[in-house]
């Protein structure tokens, strides 16, 4: 078995391929650290309901470890956790699935340092090859669709969809980052190579936040 590893999971299909790619590598992945706020039960990262994540985490057949944290303590208590949880399940570094934006990049790398582990990024790219990977995306037989919108980038009838062939070219007509680094869309993988199972869910009714809408799905057991 390789390297034990962790990795940061949101549910989305950036965190599946990094899964997919990490697997691919050799690496063991033992545990995803997924980030909740203290006062909601929603993950930071795309406000999913946590019994979605958990269903993921099920039909992966990798266990989650919860951060509770707030906004103002969100870093201090990442790492605080990435300690505990590598007593406890002994992996050697962290895996993001960020793409390019540096920052992002800089802020992982740090919380890595001060867990004292490695931080890993798979997906690493230029820019510019955001549009082949959502090809690789769409061929890799993983099933995603979008539950979140930026209101400013993209209209609601892109809720619901299913990241396929059709999104692909789609997507392509607007001015936007195709892999949505940028916040404009995120996703919920429900089926693929590494589900044992796929998880059936259902779609409930569409929210207004600040500046985004919001698809509510619902996991079906």
């Amino acid at each position: 078995m390789g390297k034990k590893i962790a990795l940061s999971w949101s549910g989305g299909k950036d965190a599946c391929m990094s899964l997919h790619t990490l697997k691919e590598a050799g690496y063991d992945i033992v545990c995803f650290f997924t980030t909740l706020p203290t006062d909601i039960n929603r993950t930071f990262g795309h406000g999913e309901k946590k019994e979605a994540i958990e269903a993921q985490s099920e039909a992966l057949g990798i266990p989650i470890h919860w951060i509770q944290c707030t906004f103002s303590t969100y870093t201090d208590d990442f790492i605080n956790e990435v300690k505990v949880a590598k007593e406890k399940y002994g992996f050697e570094a962290i895996a993001f699935g960020d793409l390019y934006l540096s920052e992002h990049r800089e802020w992982g790398e740090k919380v890595a340092k001060q867990a004292e582990i490695e931080a890993i990024y798979p997906l690493w790219m230029e820019q510019s090859m955001s549009l082949s990977a959502l090809d690789r995306f769409v061929k890799s037989g993983y099933k995603a669709k979008v539950i979140r919108v930026s209101d400013e980038k993209m209209d609601l009838s892109w809720l619901g969809r299913d990241v396929n062939e059709d999104f692909y070219h789609d997507i392509q007509k607007l001015l936007i980052c195709p892999m949505g680094e940028g916040g404009e869309y995120h996703t919920y993988v429900y089926d693929g190579p590494l589900f044992k199972t796929p998880i059936q869910v259902h779609d409930i009714e569409t929210t207004k936040l600040e500046t985004t809408h919001r698809l509510e799905i619902e996991v079906i057991k």
